[in-house]
């Protein structure tokens, strides 16, 4: 049975509609829900229509903890959480509560960071693409260290999310960390192939790659049977302001009649 996730953008809206929002898939039944971490405002939404660069935006993190406490039932977590924008230990200490304010329900999404206006405006060194897999690599090996002393222990498994297509580093460490891979493709015969790159790493790494679920970020008219078809186990459907949760509805539909 494919899972069903929402990205809600948390730009050029307000806290009171996202929280309308994430409430509101809540109820619908949707299997987590998720948000970006950005600090600015993307230069363009994905149709190339421009944003404003005083569009409204809100900090990952602080979403996610209120999230915590305002839903009931869906998994929740970063899609993802750039390991760079923060000290590696104190990720570890917020998921872990975060995942006790919510029961058990938090998945720890994360990434290497990709995004070079967030680095600039907050002063992080942005580096190059191999010194931020080198310092990912290095984070994730710290996160589950921080995470294996902390008191107390999560709340529940606390599933580590690696978002990425890289076939050389970044699916390498999905195989050697991660519980859920996420990505962000527009061809379903593309996350055939990479979903095949990750089973392999899972033999180098002696991992089940059954154990690895694998989820994409796809539009609300995407052929979700193509998807499945391609391995894909859940697909999340990004929203953004105003944010109509009926589009979610042929998703759960489809989910439920499997």
């Amino acid at each position: 049975m494919i899972r069903v996730g929402v990205q809600l953008v948390p730009q050029g809206t307000t806290i009171r509609e996202l929280r309308q929002a994430w409430t509101a898939v809540d109820k619908m039944g949707v299997d987590s829900i998720h948000t970006w971490d950005h600090f600015v405002p993307e230069r363009a939404q994905p149709d190339g229509t421009p944003v404003a660069s005083d569009s409204p935006i809100f900090e990952c993190w602080s979403l996610m903890a209120a999230m915590a406490v305002t839903t009931e039932n869906a998994m929740f977590g970063p899609l993802v959480s750039a390991v760079s924008y923060r000290n590696v230990n104190l990720i570890a200490h917020m998921a872990q509560t975060i995942d006790h304010l919510s029961d058990g329900r938090f998945i720890l999404g994360l990434g290497a960071g990709w995004y070079e206006p967030d680095y600039v405006e907050y002063g992080y060194e942005f580096g190059t693409a191999g010194s931020r897999l080198e310092y990912f690599s290095n984070a994730l090996a710290a996160i589950k260290e921080r995470l294996a002393v902390l008191n107390p222990s999560p709340a529940g498994d606390l599933p580590i999310m690696i978002g990425g297509t890289g076939p050389k580093v970044t699916l390498r460490l999905v195989a050697r960390y991660a519980s859920l891979w996420n990505c962000a493709l527009s061809d379903p015969a593309a996350a055939t192939r990479l979903n095949k790159v990750i089973d392999d790493w899972c033999a180098v790494e002696g991992t089940d790659p059954r154990k690895i679920e694998r989820s994409a970020n796809v539009r609300p008219d995407t052929n979700i049977d193509a998807w499945r078809e391609a391995g894909i186990d859940r697909l999340i459907v990004p929203l953004r302001h105003p944010f109509d949760v009926t589009k979610i509805e042929r998703f759960l539909d489809a989910r439920d009649a499997s």
